[in-house]
């Protein structure tokens, strides 16, 4: 059953939009969301996210290697002067964002890994994007791009 379950809701989220992410549950208060079909949404922004985010969307399956092999050297060296880097593609981001809360801790990133799995093996590459974009904060409080 805890293998079942979130292979279940990737597996909806797939066809339907989430109603809530637990970010969003967390903020609370004033929350600006409207999700919309990728057709609504500017190419312009897809392609501005990937070449911000993730280069390598359109290759990998989930996992930038060398971007997690460079945050994992500057981890393990501890510079303090040193800016924190992370290695996350927009598929582990869209995990994050659509299913985990906030938060920099092992169990979190454990998780959001294991979700990454799901969501490259249910969802096609545009699905992915789509999640993203209308579910990512993008101000305090404004999740989407339509809200945005």
């Amino acid at each position: 059953m805890v293998f079942l379950l979130p292979a279940l809701i990737v597996a909806i989220y797939r066809f339907l939009p989430p109603p809530l992410t637990p970010l969003m549950l967390i903020r609370g208060d004033s929350i600006a969301y409207d999700w919309v079909p990728m057709q609504r949404i500017a190419p312009v922004l897809a392609r501005s996210v990937l070449t911000a985010e993730d280069e390598s969307f359109c290759q990998h399956h989930g996992f930038d290697k060398a971007a997690l092999k460079r945050a994992l050297h500057e981890y393990l060296d501890d510079d303090e002067e040193a800016t924190l880097r992370g290695g996350s593609t927009i598929s582990q981001q869209t995990a994050k964002n659509a299913f985990l809360w906030p938060g920099r801790t092992w169990l979190r990133k454990g998780l959001e890994v294991w979700l990454t799995v799901y969501v490259e093996a249910l969802w096609p590459k545009a699905r992915i994007m789509e999640m993203y974009l209308n579910v990512v904060e993008w101000a305090p409080g404004v999740y989407g791009a339509e809200a945005a």
